[in-house]
């Protein structure tokens, strides 16, 4: 937790306490469902929420602005996003349902209010949002496919919407194909843990 608190000073009570309780949480459900490596569980706050929460370094999402985060699995990025912006409304989807079954109930233990869940794939999801973030290992091209149909032509924030993803390793291959509106965010520059060196946050405009 303390790695949160070194990037994220600002928390008010309430969040403190919701990030506090996601290791004990996962760590219990893990054990019956897996959707943390084993391995890794030891390092959730560093490669799982403090990753998460890197999107917040490329965005601040203003009050009322509402994200689809697909291919959540067991709440990733959306349930440490849903923490850091309470005013914002987060729709958790995925294709595997014990995995969305384990970020209800994450969810509901630390009394977030502002997600709701799905379990369908992208294509089976009617409505629309503002932005689209995703940690899936899916190509950018076929997120994009898949998901531009979900974001919404109403304009609320900064940055124009768009898709948001995490991605890590070599993506120069990827971004070609969308040079004109794709950014593309070192986590490096804002995180100096190793974990970070290769990744980064890619936000593509539609």
């Amino acid at each position: 937790m303390d790695i949160i608190l070194k990037y994220f000073p600002n928390l008010t009570e309430e969040q403190g306490k919701q990030f506090a309780a996601l290791y004990d949480l996962y760590a219990d459900w893990n054990a019956k469902i897996n959707v943390i490596s084993r391995k890794d569980i030891e390092n959730l706050y560093e490669h799982h929420v403090l990753h998460s929460l890197g999107i917040a370094r490329v965005i601040k999402f203003s009050a009322g602005t509402s994200v689809m985060d697909l291919g959540t699995g067991g709440g990733f990025p959306g349930i440490p996003l849903a923490i850091l912006f309470p005013e914002v409304k987060f729709h958790l989807i995925d294709s595997i349902g014990k995995k969305v079954r384990v970020a209800t109930e994450v969810a509901t233990a630390i009394g977030l209010k502002n997600v709701t869940f799905r379990h369908a794939r992208a294509e089976e999801e009617k409505e629309t949002f503002d932005f689209v973030v995703s940690r899936a290992v899916m190509p950018l091209a076929e997120l994009l496919k898949i998901t531009r149909k979900c974001i919404s032509v109403k304009q609320q924030n900064a940055l124009p919407n768009g898709l948001i993803c995490l991605k890590g390793g070599e993506l120069e291959h990827e971004s070609k194909l969308f040079k004109h509106k794709t950014v593309m965010h070192n986590l490096s520059e804002d995180f100096e843990e190793e974990f970070f060196q290769t990744k980064k946050v890619v936000y593509v405009a539609v």
